[in-house]
């Protein structure tokens, strides 16, 4: 081994590291340095910088070629990023295929070609979905020299939705959903009944060819384009039907099609095309089962669904419909960017105002919904925020001198609202349509809605209703500066100031909120073992007694007044209901640890009821967990042991036939925690409280009108709802699988 004085300094980088680190800072050229060779064949100099000496040797240009680049053809970018076509990977993108499928046959009923659109879940995992449009068009495209079928399915970027006369306004934008599901899927099956004929053609992944024999794993040679297979019969409408199988392999591990997800897709629809009926066919269970969706009120019935159930209105159905105009910078057909183009937009909106709390607005563009809003809600609010605040000002009687007057938040309260509005070629944030963009859309919602509301506001037939909505509205405005004035007064100045914690509280040691949880745990017992197995680092216990009030049953004051809960709401210190603060919470997360049992099972929907209802803003944060303990723990003999837990009478019994068949014993007979407390220290830590081996399921709140419906059906004041509802659903119980 040579050293910096082994007289070879041109030969050993080491030797020469110093001056080519400078050399590589921009500094003089060291002496030589270009002449400085590596160590010689079968020589090592100074292992721990050879690394290094490499890279300050090497030639920039040489580390990055033209060979380095990619460039991705027709469908190939969509099945390496399918996540950027199709929003996620997850079962929310198998759903997404449909509505790509779906949006393009709506798009033929909002222009009045098509009158009736069937989707059918087939029971081989494949999604059918049938219309009777005008058909894709068969005739061949001059330009590509292939048929319009194979155009529009084949090629990314490719339709009749650019501004053409194919449509008016449409859901597609960009000419990539047919083509990025054909892409992502394993069998792709096109039927178009146009012109008097029928044509058919299938396709692999985007390649068209000929299946022999039915389904995807049949026998694939890939052909020819679009064939005649047959001629129409007498009277039988023009449409495309379009039957795919996707492909696992490009979407997450236990991805699949929510059919319920799909059910709520042609609702909403049907809701906003009035003129199409749907049809819903699933054949995925045991029997199939059908529904069809038809609402000729259109957004009026919309509004009466979506309104929470026993909703009282304070309002009628208001209802907002008009055009307006708009300018924006947009493409001619040649491609060339124009500037003040005039688009025209058409608006449809209901809403009314009921005696509850909960706000419910839904948006939609060309019938897509709009998830997260955009530019047309804000236009709404903004009209809704604006005219009403100045109607409650200038009302004789409902504010006081210097009251404050109402803000959105006031306005929204109680309030059922859906927005639509068809505009051609809209502007969203992403592929997914998520989210409205299109800015000049905002001035003309506030435009038409703030000349609704005050003609209704002074209309002599309505005075009496709007009279009674603004008084809630001041009525809401002062209960929230009431709670605010009583928060501010009792918050602490920092998380561990203020009012005493609760005696039965074991708290951590740390005061910030990046590490620590808080665990709700089921008796004494369990609060005994969880004190010793926990981390007093960052984890915190705090131990109810048995099941919680139900707070969807009870008042305000009545939960205030449960000392459980009055517990929680203390201990996590960000308050409840409107005036819940999530940054003044204790805790990075909170976790439910409850006995995997039925008795466990209620403790946990009641502690669920109580954040849904009390602080939700914590579940839609994500921060609300609930811990999964096992049920068996499965030993080993012999020299090795090993010590499996699981979850399921079905996985026990699985796991020990695996384990036998690979050779080991099995202690028997397996043990069978009954709770949290009959575990020791040691096993609580590792199954269910150490965030490296432990396994939690987090509360999510994905769809909130579907939560609010099982909560209040589950747990509301209605009993007669809940006993039929177990009554039809007493067929699904495995009773092989109830542990008695």
């Amino acid at each position: 081994m040579r050293g910096p004085d082994c007289g070879a300094p041109t030969s050993c980088p080491t030797c020469r590291l110093g001056s080519l680190r400078r050399a590589a800072r921009g500094d003089r050229a060291p002496r030589g340095a270009a002449r400085v060779p590596g160590p010689a064949a079968g020589e090592r100099h100074h292992t721990a910088e050879t690394w290094e000496y490499d890279q300050l040797t090497a030639q920039p240009e040489t580390l990055y070629g033209a060979d380095d680049l990619t460039h991705l053809e027709g469908l190939d970018a969509v099945r390496k990023r399918p996540g950027m076509y199709i929003g996620s990977t997850d079962s929310r993108g198998v759903g997404h295929l449909v509505n790509e499928i779906l949006d393009n046959s709506t798009d033929e009923g909002v222009a009045g070609h098509a009158t009736r659109i069937a989707v059918i879940l087939h029971a081989d995992g494949s999604v059918q979905v049938d219309d009777d449009g005008r058909g894709i068009p068969t005739d061949v495209h001059a330009k590509s020299g292939i048929s319009g079928v194979e155009l529009v399915l084949t090629r990314l970027h490719a339709g009749g939705k650019f501004g053409g006369s194919g449509y008016k306004t449409s859901g597609g934008l960009h000419g990539v959903g047919a083509s990025a599901v054909n892409a992502l899927s394993r069998r792709f099956d096109v039927t178009v009944r146009r012109g008097g004929k029928v044509h058919a053609m299938s396709f692999r992944h985007g390649v068209p060819g000929i299946f022999d024999g039915p389904g995807p794993d049949a026998p694939f040679t890939a052909g020819p384009g679009l064939q005649v297979v047959g001629a129409m019969k007498r009277g039988e409408r023009t449409g495309t039907s379009i039957r795919y199988w996707h492909d696992a392999r490009y979407f997450e591990t236990g991805a699949a099609l929510d059919a319920e997800a799909v059910r709520l897709k042609l609702r909403n629809t049907a809701f906003l095309v009035p003129g199409v009926r749907y049809l819903l066919r699933d054949e995925t269970g045991e029997e199939p089962a059908e529904e069809t969706f038809h609402f000729p009120d259109g957004l009026t019935d919309m509004v009466e669904f979506l309104a929470p159930a026993g909703d009282r209105p304070v309002s009628g159905t208001l209802l907002v419909t008009g055009e307006g105009t708009y300018r924006e910078n947009a493409a001619d057909a040649n491609g060339v960017m124009q500037s003040n183009v005039q688009r025209r937009a058409e608006v449809e909106i209901a809403f009314r105002w009921g005696t509850g709390y909960e706000r419910t607005v839904e948006c939609f563009t060309n019938t897509i919904r709009n998830a997260h809003g955009g530019t047309h809600r804000k236009g709404f609010e903004r009209a809704l925020a604006r005219t009403l605040a100045e109607a409650a000002r200038n009302a004789r009687g409902l504010l006081r001198p210097k009251e404050d007057a109402p803000t959105l938040d006031d306005v929204l309260e109680g309030m059922t609202a859906v927005v639509h509005v068809r505009i051609p070629e809209p502007q969203f944030t992403s592929q997914t349509k998520d989210e409205l963009s299109t800015a000049g859309i905002t001035k003309v919602l506030q435009g038409l809605v703030e000349a609704h509301l005050k003609a209704w506001l002074e209309d002599r037939r309505t005075k009496a209703e709007a009279r009674t909505v603004l008084q809630k509205i001041v009525d809401a405005a002062r209960v929230r500066l009431t709670q605010k004035q009583q928060k501010d007064a009792a918050r602490r100045k920092t998380a561990l100031e203020g009012a005493a914690m609760p005696a039965k509280l074991v708290d951590c040691r740390s005061a910030g909120i990046d590490r620590s949880e808080l665990f709700i745990v089921e008796g004494d017992s369990a609060l005994g073992t969880g004190r010793l197995a926990r981390s007093s680092e960052y984890q915190a216990l705090l131990p109810i007694r048995g099941k919680i009030l139900n707070v969807q049953k009870a008042t305000l004051q009545q939960v205030l007044d449960n000392a459980e809960c009055a517990a929680i709401v203390q201990v996590l210190g960000a308050g409840s209901g409107r005036t819940f603060d999530l940054s003044a919470l204790r805790y990075g997360r909170v976790l439910i640890m409850a006995d995997a049992d039925v008795d466990g099972a209620h403790i946990r929907t009641l502690l669920i009821t109580l954040f849904a209802r009390y602080m939700r803003p914590l579940i839609e944060a994500g921060r609300l967990y609930a811990a999964m303990p096992p049920l068996h723990k499965i030993t080993t003999k012999g020299r090795n042991p090993q010590t499996v837990y699981t979850y399921t009478q079905a996985e026990m019994e699985s796991t020990v036939r695996r384990l036998e068949k690979a050779g080991k014993q099995v202690v028997t007979p397996i043990p069978r925690f009954k709770g949290l407390g009959e575990m020791d220290a040691d096993e609580l830590w590792e199954t269910t409280m150490n965030p490296a081996t432990r396994a939690v399921r987090r509360i999510t709140l994905d769809d909130v009108e579907a939560a609010e419906r099982i909560l209040e059906l589950l747990m509301g004041e209605k009993v007669e709802p809940r006993r039929n509802w177990l009554i039809d659903s007493a067929d699904r119980v495995d009773r092989e699988a109830i542990d008695a």
